[in-house]
């Protein structure tokens, strides 16, 4: 029973982290359309989107960990 307490912390954990990194990309969205509306800067807007996409990026490698977790969990 302690390894399937154990995958089911590491879950819970993904989906915090997964929550973190929805939360900064709704926050960089906002943020870099708030600059391109003031037309403010562009190395702003291009920072702005870079981090969006690494951050997209971050979302799928979380994703796939936590579907390999989610099986490992069916395999105990």
């Amino acid at each position: 029973m302690a390894e399937i307490d154990k995958v089911k912390e590491e879950i819970g954990a993904i989906k915090t982290y997964l929550g973190f990194i929805i939360a900064f990309i709704i926050t960089l969205g906002a943020g870099s359309a708030k600059v391109y509306l003031e037309n403010s800067s562009d190395l702003l807007i291009s920072l702005g989107i870079l981090g969006i996409l690494f951050s997209g990026i971050s979302v799928l490698t979380t994703c796939k960990s936590h579907a390999q977790k989610i099986k490992s969990l069916r395999d105990l």
